[in-house]
């Protein structure tokens, strides 16, 4: 048997996946990962992340065999582990599998995953670290608020990057995005040092299970730095369906500096259809400044705003320690966890450190 046989079963070809109780079917390809084969197919698979540190495609292995490419031990419980849970973004089906995975719906976004050219339109600086990045698009593209495309420089490894505004269109041709500066980010560097208008990206999209669900539960959103892009889509585009609910935005930043895309937030608390609060937090902000609001880190903040939070839905965008911290005071404030939805913002030294 030779090395890519005992590497991967002796599978030439894909493997078929059949998930329940969606009964959803679709092929992966050979070396590649069941979240990936299914992202790559325009198919909502739940996902914070996809280096194995958040746990949302926690999916439970029915039938078939799986090669995991790391550990699941520490995030897994010992019922889940004797259940046949595995994650969906570290496993490599060895053959036909069934999966079961009951947060996978097929009343989700599926739109086909495009590949286009995405010509710089306008670098604009938010705040000393973000840029608004607003791109021409060579081909059209679906997608729907809160989901994300990957962005590379032609030939280099890609980096994911959500869409800041609703879609214009059944079949966009413009598009933009929040850009935090990483240092010694392939991507963010070049963008902040380099890049000029005329410049072109790769893109491929859209991906992503961050959406608005249905119904009728008041909202909380919560975003950090850069995480308000999505949050602000999705908002934006409740607006725009004149969804009448409720709804909380609390955006955590360092320092007043820190505070960007205030204009479209004043105008979404002017337009919006039902209560609209915005709760602007302050993690870093120096003590003798004359900042009245809200101090200290997004958590602290949920139990104070003065609103019974049992029975909303929560969206959640940005820093994976933000996220972690926020989801335990959620679920103590009464919010089912089916009705609490995230997307973790994760850069490579994230990835570096969960796949250890």
């Amino acid at each position: 048997m030779g090395l890519l046989d005992r590497l991967f079963g002796g599978r030439q070809g894909a493997a078929s996946v059949r998930v329940l109780p969606a009964d959803l079917s679709f092929d992966v390809p050979p070396k590649q990962t069941i979240l990936q084969a299914a992202l790559d197919q325009g198919i909502a698979y739940p996902h914070s992340c996809r280096v194995g540190s958040c746990g949302t495609c926690k999916t439970r292995l029915v039938e078939g065999e799986v090669r995991e490419l790391t550990d699941k031990s520490y995030l897994l419980t010992d019922e889940e582990m004797r259940a046949g849970v595995i994650l969906a973004c570290q496993s490599v089906p060895k053959g036909p599998v069934v999966l079961e995975n009951d947060r996978l719906s097929l009343g989700g976004p599926r739109h086909d995953v495009i590949a286009a050219r995405a010509s710089i339109a306008a670098l604009d600086r938010m705040t000393p670290d973000i840029m608004r990045l607003s791109v021409t698009l060579d081909a059209p593209l679906a997608y729907t608020a809160g989901q994300y495309a990957e962005l590379a420089r032609p030939g280099d490894e890609a980096r994911q990057f959500s869409f800041i505004d609703p879609p214009s269109g059944p079949a966009a041709t413009t598009a933009r995005f929040f850009i935090r500066h990483v240092p010694g980010g392939a991507v963010t560097s070049w963008l902040f040092e380099a890049a000029r208008p005329g410049d072109t990206l790769d893109l491929r999209g859209p991906f992503g299970d961050f959406w608005l669900r249905p119904g009728t539960a008041p909202i909380v959103a919560i975003a950090g730095g850069s995480g308000l892009g999505p949050v602000k889509a999705v908002l934006e585009q409740a607006r725009a369906d004149r969804v009448p609910r409720d709804a909380i935005l609390i955006f955590g930043v360092r320092t007043r500096a820190d505070l960007y895309a205030l204009d479209e937030i004043s105008l979404l608390t002017r337009s919006w259809i039902s209560r609209f609060t915005f709760v602007p937090v302050l993690s870093a902000e120096p003590a003798g400044s004359d900042w009245s609001g809200a101090r200290g880190f997004v958590h602290e903040h949920l139990a104070a705003l003065g609103v019974a939070l049992a029975g909303h839905q929560a969206y959640l965008c940005g820093p994976p320690v933000m996220i972690d911290a926020a989801l335990p005071v959620l679920r103590a404030a009464g919010i089912a966890a089916a009705d609490i939805h995230y997307d973790a913002f994760t850069d490579r030294s994230t990835g570096a450190i969960a796949a250890a």
